[in-house]
Protein backbone atom coordinates (compact mmCIF):
# COMPACT_ATOMS: atom_id res chain seq x y z
CA UNK A 1 0.00 0.00 0.00
CA UNK A 2 2.65 2.75 1.24
CA UNK A 3 4.89 1.67 -2.56
CA UNK A 4 1.44 2.76 -4.35
CA UNK A 5 1.09 5.59 -2.30
CA UNK A 6 4.36 6.87 -2.50
CA UNK A 7 4.42 6.30 -6.20
CA UNK A 8 0.80 8.09 -6.99
CA UNK A 9 1.46 10.88 -4.66
CA UNK A 10 4.28 12.66 -6.83
CA UNK A 11 1.92 12.93 -10.31
CA UNK A 12 -1.48 13.73 -8.19
CA UNK A 13 0.81 16.88 -6.41
CA UNK A 14 2.40 18.27 -9.86
CA UNK A 15 -1.33 17.94 -11.38
CA UNK A 16 -2.58 19.86 -8.21
CA UNK A 17 0.08 22.75 -8.74
CA UNK A 18 -0.05 22.51 -12.63
CA UNK A 19 -3.96 22.69 -12.96
CA UNK A 20 -5.64 22.51 -9.59
CA UNK A 21 -4.48 25.85 -8.06
CA UNK A 22 -4.06 27.98 -11.16
CA UNK A 23 -7.44 26.97 -12.40
CA UNK A 24 -8.76 27.79 -8.90
CA UNK A 25 -7.21 31.31 -8.53
CA UNK A 26 -7.31 32.52 -12.15
CA UNK A 27 -11.11 31.76 -12.33
CA UNK A 28 -11.73 33.43 -8.82
CA UNK A 29 -10.41 36.46 -9.39
CA UNK A 30 -11.60 36.80 -13.09
CA UNK A 31 -14.70 36.11 -11.32
CA UNK A 32 -14.49 38.72 -8.65
CA UNK A 33 -13.74 41.54 -11.29
CA UNK A 34 -16.98 40.27 -12.74
CA UNK A 35 -19.05 39.80 -9.81
CA UNK A 36 -17.96 43.79 -8.44
CA UNK A 37 -18.78 44.86 -11.48
CA UNK A 38 -22.24 43.19 -12.15
CA UNK A 39 -22.64 43.79 -8.21
CA UNK A 40 -22.65 47.77 -8.56
CA UNK A 41 -24.93 47.77 -11.99
CA UNK A 42 -27.50 46.42 -9.72
CA UNK A 43 -26.66 48.39 -6.41
CA UNK A 44 -25.94 51.38 -8.10
CA UNK A 45 -28.85 53.89 -8.83
CA UNK A 46 -28.77 55.63 -12.28
CA UNK A 47 -27.60 59.52 -13.04
CA UNK A 48 -27.19 61.34 -16.12
CA UNK A 49 -29.68 62.49 -18.86
CA UNK A 50 -32.45 59.63 -20.20
CA UNK A 51 -29.98 57.93 -22.65
CA UNK A 52 -27.77 57.30 -19.74
CA UNK A 53 -30.28 55.84 -18.25
CA UNK A 54 -32.09 54.00 -20.91
CA UNK A 55 -28.34 52.26 -21.29
CA UNK A 56 -27.74 51.76 -17.40
CA UNK A 57 -31.43 49.87 -17.37
CA UNK A 58 -30.20 47.72 -20.27
CA UNK A 59 -26.97 46.91 -18.56
CA UNK A 60 -29.23 45.85 -15.06
CA UNK A 61 -31.32 43.42 -17.31
CA UNK A 62 -28.43 41.98 -18.68
CA UNK A 63 -27.02 41.51 -15.31
CA UNK A 64 -29.40 40.15 -13.49
CA UNK A 65 -30.22 37.78 -16.58
CA UNK A 66 -26.72 36.39 -16.28
CA UNK A 67 -26.94 35.79 -12.28
CA UNK A 68 -30.43 34.29 -13.24
CA UNK A 69 -29.07 31.98 -16.27
CA UNK A 70 -25.70 30.41 -14.04
CA UNK A 71 -26.90 30.37 -10.32
CA UNK A 72 -29.95 28.13 -12.13
CA UNK A 73 -27.68 25.73 -14.03
CA UNK A 74 -25.47 22.79 -12.96
CA UNK A 75 -21.98 24.00 -13.20
CA UNK A 76 -21.23 20.80 -14.72
CA UNK A 77 -23.78 21.53 -17.37
CA UNK A 78 -22.18 24.61 -17.88
CA UNK A 79 -18.72 23.15 -18.82
CA UNK A 80 -19.94 21.17 -21.33
CA UNK A 81 -21.84 24.07 -23.18
CA UNK A 82 -18.76 25.78 -22.93
CA UNK A 83 -16.17 23.02 -24.09
CA UNK A 84 -18.70 20.22 -25.58
CA UNK A 85 -21.85 22.68 -27.51
CA UNK A 86 -19.35 25.44 -28.25
CA UNK A 87 -17.74 23.55 -31.35
CA UNK A 88 -21.17 23.30 -32.95
CA UNK A 89 -21.11 26.84 -33.55
CA UNK A 90 -17.73 27.08 -34.86
CA UNK A 91 -16.01 28.08 -31.35
CA UNK A 92 -13.23 25.92 -30.41
CA UNK A 93 -11.59 26.65 -26.91
CA UNK A 94 -8.85 25.01 -25.21
CA UNK A 95 -9.92 22.57 -21.48
CA UNK A 96 -8.17 25.04 -19.84
CA UNK A 97 -9.56 28.03 -21.29
CA UNK A 98 -13.20 26.60 -21.09
CA UNK A 99 -12.40 25.65 -17.92
CA UNK A 100 -11.66 29.13 -16.64
CA UNK A 101 -14.65 30.49 -18.48
CA UNK A 102 -17.09 28.44 -17.17
CA UNK A 103 -15.61 28.50 -13.75
CA UNK A 104 -15.56 32.57 -13.53
CA UNK A 105 -18.89 32.80 -15.08
CA UNK A 106 -19.97 30.72 -12.16
CA UNK A 107 -18.09 32.07 -9.50
CA UNK A 108 -19.31 35.27 -10.28
CA UNK A 109 -22.83 35.34 -10.49
CA UNK A 110 -22.93 34.01 -7.12
CA UNK A 111 -20.21 36.56 -5.56
CA UNK A 112 -22.04 39.22 -7.45
CA UNK A 113 -25.16 38.49 -4.68
CA UNK A 114 -22.84 38.26 -2.31
CA UNK A 115 -20.67 41.86 -2.83
CA UNK A 116 -24.50 43.00 -3.84
CA UNK A 117 -25.58 42.21 -0.57
CA UNK A 118 -22.33 43.42 1.88
CA UNK A 119 -22.77 46.85 0.04
CA UNK A 120 -26.65 47.04 1.06
CA UNK A 121 -25.15 46.45 4.66
CA UNK A 122 -23.18 49.62 4.66
CA UNK A 123 -24.85 51.86 6.29
CA UNK A 124 -26.86 55.07 4.49
CA UNK A 125 -25.22 57.60 6.72
CA UNK A 126 -21.81 56.63 5.20
CA UNK A 127 -23.37 57.88 1.81
CA UNK A 128 -24.60 60.91 3.19
CA UNK A 129 -21.66 61.84 5.80
CA UNK A 130 -19.64 61.58 2.38
CA UNK A 131 -21.61 63.73 0.47
CA UNK A 132 -21.38 66.01 3.01
CA UNK A 133 -18.04 66.37 2.88
CA UNK A 134 -18.21 66.80 -1.11
CA UNK A 135 -17.23 62.94 -1.74
CA UNK A 136 -18.83 62.20 -5.66
CA UNK A 137 -20.15 58.63 -5.99
CA UNK A 138 -17.05 57.68 -7.18
CA UNK A 139 -14.90 58.37 -4.23
CA UNK A 140 -16.97 57.71 -1.63
CA UNK A 141 -17.65 54.05 -3.14
CA UNK A 142 -13.77 53.67 -3.68
CA UNK A 143 -12.92 55.64 -0.12
CA UNK A 144 -15.40 54.58 2.02
CA UNK A 145 -18.28 52.63 0.89
CA UNK A 146 -16.22 49.33 -0.92
CA UNK A 147 -13.68 48.85 1.87
CA UNK A 148 -16.83 48.29 4.59
CA UNK A 149 -18.44 45.63 2.11
CA UNK A 150 -15.84 43.89 1.09
CA UNK A 151 -14.26 42.86 4.90
CA UNK A 152 -18.16 41.99 5.24
CA UNK A 153 -18.33 39.86 2.21
CA UNK A 154 -14.90 38.35 3.41
CA UNK A 155 -16.27 35.27 5.19
CA UNK A 156 -18.59 34.24 2.24
CA UNK A 157 -16.15 35.04 -0.58
CA UNK A 158 -13.71 32.78 1.06
CA UNK A 159 -15.87 30.17 1.33
CA UNK A 160 -16.94 30.43 -2.44
CA UNK A 161 -13.13 30.09 -3.52
CA UNK A 162 -12.89 26.91 -1.10
CA UNK A 163 -15.94 25.44 -2.67
CA UNK A 164 -14.43 26.02 -6.34
CA UNK A 165 -10.83 24.70 -5.35
CA UNK A 166 -13.12 21.72 -4.65
CA UNK A 167 -15.18 21.91 -7.80
CA UNK A 168 -11.88 22.01 -10.00
CA UNK A 169 -12.25 18.22 -9.70
CA UNK A 170 -15.01 18.74 -11.94
CA UNK A 171 -12.63 20.22 -14.79
CA UNK A 172 -11.83 16.29 -15.58
CA UNK A 173 -15.24 16.01 -17.37
CA UNK A 174 -13.56 18.41 -19.82
CA UNK A 175 -10.49 16.79 -20.54
CA UNK A 176 -8.04 18.33 -18.29
CA UNK A 177 -5.64 16.14 -16.01
CA UNK A 178 -6.32 18.24 -12.73
CA UNK A 179 -5.61 16.47 -9.37
CA UNK A 180 -8.75 14.02 -9.67
CA UNK A 181 -8.33 12.84 -13.56
CA UNK A 182 -4.80 12.08 -12.71
CA UNK A 183 -6.15 9.72 -9.63
CA UNK A 184 -8.64 8.13 -12.00
CA UNK A 185 -5.73 7.29 -14.88
CA UNK A 186 -3.75 5.70 -11.48
CA UNK A 187 -6.88 3.92 -10.22
CA UNK A 188 -7.19 2.58 -13.94
CA UNK A 189 -3.60 0.75 -13.68
CA UNK A 190 -3.53 -0.29 -10.03
CA UNK A 191 -7.13 -1.30 -9.15
CA UNK A 192 -7.56 0.16 -6.07
CA UNK A 193 -10.44 2.90 -6.02
CA UNK A 194 -10.65 2.94 -2.60
CA UNK A 195 -6.77 4.24 -1.82
CA UNK A 196 -6.64 6.57 -4.76
CA UNK A 197 -9.86 8.26 -3.93
CA UNK A 198 -9.37 8.64 -0.49
CA UNK A 199 -5.94 9.87 -1.05
CA UNK A 200 -7.08 12.85 -3.98
CA UNK A 201 -9.69 13.44 -0.99
CA UNK A 202 -7.05 13.94 1.78
CA UNK A 203 -4.89 16.15 -0.55
CA UNK A 204 -8.01 18.24 -1.26
CA UNK A 205 -8.98 18.23 2.26
CA UNK A 206 -5.23 19.40 2.62
CA UNK A 207 -5.86 22.55 0.55
CA UNK A 208 -8.97 23.20 2.15
CA UNK A 209 -7.82 23.30 5.56
CA UNK A 210 -4.83 25.51 4.54
CA UNK A 211 -7.27 28.03 3.23
CA UNK A 212 -9.29 28.18 5.97
CA UNK A 213 -6.65 29.23 8.60
CA UNK A 214 -5.87 31.89 6.22
CA UNK A 215 -9.48 32.90 5.92
CA UNK A 216 -8.81 33.49 9.68
CA UNK A 217 -6.74 35.17 9.23
CA UNK A 218 -7.61 37.56 6.67
CA UNK A 219 -10.90 38.09 9.04
CA UNK A 220 -9.26 38.74 11.82
CA UNK A 221 -6.69 40.91 10.14
CA UNK A 222 -10.17 42.93 8.88
CA UNK A 223 -11.12 43.36 12.04
CA UNK A 224 -8.69 44.65 14.02
CA UNK A 225 -9.40 48.27 14.46
CA UNK A 226 -13.72 47.74 14.83
CA UNK A 227 -14.48 47.56 18.67
CA UNK A 228 -14.68 44.00 19.62
CA UNK A 229 -12.79 42.98 16.99
CA UNK A 230 -10.98 39.57 17.22
CA UNK A 231 -7.39 40.10 19.10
Amino acid sequence: MWNIITTSLPPMILAMMKFTIPLALISFVLGMILAIITALINFLKPEGNRISRIIFGILRFISKFYIWLFRSTPLLVQLFIIFFGLPSVGIQLDPFIAAVIGFSLNTGAYASEIVRSALMSVPQDQWDAAYTLGFSTKKTLHKIVLPQALRIALPPLSNSFIGLVKDTSLASSITILEMFQVSQQITAKNFEPLLMYSLAAALYAIICTLLTLLQRHLEKRSSRYLKGGAQ
